[in-house]
């Protein structure tokens, strides 16, 4: 009986590249074809030029998100996205839990309240007429996340065009942009340098600012927050239009987690395998993974996991009157490297929420678009809802 990689079932290949193609242009529905081929072992193999292995079972999670000396950070696909190369992002174990002990206190629940006010005085006005949401959603993130880690001090113009590359499908945010990030790192050290000669403060910068390394991981952390935040938020409000009865602050949490479950903005996470691992399958199949090889785990694939989700592919947010599975509900990771933005990503989504009026549809394209994130394609054209629409 095989044990090593060949005994994994796989997507078809394509002659000369393997998966590379479909990876490059169609990643959601190769990893959903290995995924429906691999439904009772949960995980499967890819052929992307080195081994690979996706899975999406709460087991595999488990273990790639909590061992951190087998799965490694190191060699994963941050490491080529110049935006996410570096900081806490990148820190393996040992190093790691003192590391992400130093940036915690910034970003927890205490000092979320904090920043609350200044994030909500950021909020762009609701535009009148029909609008877009997805485009609304991008403006709302960048003013919002201005003010908490800068106190809206950083220049907009210079934050739009830091961040816009994210936006793009590969090999966009993959180009090396170094007088752009020249740019970024000398307003970081302006910006810096005010509040450690003023002493006090308490937006993130202030915060950040004095550690070692602090520069670097405001801007990776800056990088990782926009889009993930920008999408979500976009999702939230398309289905709150078409969803209205969820439209009241009291339901927006469980509306946003829906959002998370069905669209994580991460909607694929990799690890590279430190050491040999042999792996038993959910269906007691015993695999050998070769050190180096590439670990995938998939928050998309495990949200959407039928066996796990009743109605997996239906917006229902009152499912969240009850705890998810174990394992299975990962938009921002879990274990240790939990993702460091998770609290503010909430404060603003929910603050943002709360701002929107009730709204319906009136045209869109809501397909999820993988490329550093999971986005819809949009636009997401949206109106307020009137109470008493004519005949």
């Amino acid at each position: 009986m095989r044990t090593d990689l060949s005994a994994l079932p796989e997507p078809p290949t394509r002659p000369g590249n393997g998966h590379l193609q479909d990876w490059a242009l169609h990643p959601l529905a190769l990893i959903e074809e290995g995924a429906n081929r691999a439904r009772v072992g949960g995980l499967f193999r890819l052929r992307l030029g080195l081994p690979a292995v996706v899975g999406f079972s709460p087991a595999w999670n488990r273990a790639l998100l909590t061992d951190l000396h087998t799965f490694r950070s190191a060699g994963s696909f941050s490491k080529v996205v110049p935006y996410l190369a570096g900081g806490v992002i990148l820190t393996d174990a040992p190093a790691h839990a003192p590391r992400r002990g130093m940036v915690n206190p910034g970003f927890g629940k205490r000092h979320m309240e904090t920043l609350r006010e200044r994030v909500r005085a950021a909020l762009p006005p609701i535009p009148v007429g029909e609008w877009d949401a997805l485009a609304w959603a991008d403006t709302a993130a960048l003013k919002m996340l201005n003010a908490a880690y800068f106190s809206g001090e950083f220049d907009p113009q210079l934050l739009h065009a830091f961040l816009a590359p994210l936006r793009h499908p590969f090999p966009i945010p993959a180009l090396p942009r170094p007088l752009l990030f020249a740019r970024v790192d000398a307003e970081l050290r302006r910006l810096a340098h005010q509040r450690l000669t003023a002493g006090g403060g308490d937006d993130l910068l202030a915060l950040l600012a004095a550690l070692p390394g602090g520069l670097e991981e405001t801007r990776v952390s800056l990088a990782a927050g926009h889009d993930t935040t920008t999408h979500a938020l976009a999702w939230a409000a398309w289905h709150l239009a078409h969803s209205p009865e969820w439209h009241a602050p009291a339901h927006h949490p469980a509306v946003l987690k829906e959002v998370l479950r069905l669209y994580p903005p991460g909607w694929m996470g990799s690890r590279r395998l430190s050491r040999d691992l042999r792996w038993t399958t959910a269906d007691g199949q015993s695999v050998r993974l070769p050190r180096g090889t590439l670990a995938l785990y998939s928050p998309y694939l495990s949200g959407r996991d039928a066996a796990l989700w009743p109605e997996s592919g239906e917006f229902r947010p009152q499912r969240w009157q009850a705890a998810p599975p174990a394992w299975a509900y990962l938009p921002f990771g879990g274990g240790e490297r939990i993702c460091l933005g998770m609290h503010l990503a909430h404060l603003m989504i929910l603050e943002a929420l709360a701002t929107l009026p009730a709204l319906e549809p009136m045209r869109g394209n809501a397909t999820p678009r993988p490329g550093v994130t999971l986005g819809p394609a949009g636009p997401l054209v949206v109106r307020e809802r009137l109470k008493h629409r004519p005949a």
